[in-house]
């Protein structure tokens, strides 16, 4: 485990079961960063700061080697949150479509339900936006069974990371 991957101070997990990546024995996130990104990225994706929610999975990608199930996860959020963008601010679906393909490819070994996030409902979302665009106007992504919405400390976290 990296040692720069932890912080005591991530919530455990909302709900029952346990999603991968919580290590029920140890009563902690495997990575505890990545959840907190996680929670942030979501929740700012659901409120359709799509930037914002990009550079949240993004800068906690970079902790992470080729070939880890972490990094397919992060670098595909990174391609769901910037196709949504290319989708609703420039309606570019071309854009999307080529960003949610790539999406695809990172996410199709990531468990169904990885750090909370339901990833086998967001394959889903965009194997279907790939014919009818539409289906991601208002979409949101389940957290943890819940579809989280942005508050101030979500914003907060994604401004500190333009200044690292």
């Amino acid at each position: 485990m990296d040692e720069h991957t932890r912080d005591r101070s991530v919530d455990p997990p909302d709900g029952s079961p346990a999603p991968t990546g919580w290590l029920e024995s140890a009563g902690r996130w495997e990575h505890d960063t990545l959840r907190r990104a996680t929670v942030h990225g979501v929740a700012l994706y659901n409120g359709e700061a799509y930037h914002e929610s990009h550079d949240c999975f993004e800068d906690e990608w970079y902790n992470y080697g080729r070939g880890t199930v972490e990094s397919a996860f992060l670098h595909g959020m990174v391609q769901v949150a910037a196709g949504a963008y290319k989708h609703v601010v420039f309606e570019n679906d071309d854009g999307m479509r080529s960003l949610f393909r790539t999406a695809l490819q990172y996410l199709r070994d990531v468990p169904h339900d990885f750090y909370g996030v339901d990833v086998l409902e967001v394959r889903t979302t965009l194997s279907n936006a790939l014919e009818e665009p539409t289906v991601i106007d208002g979409w949101q992504i389940r957290l943890d069974g819940t579809h989280p919405t942005p508050r101030e400390a979500d914003f907060e976290y994604a401004s500190r990371l333009e200044g690292l």
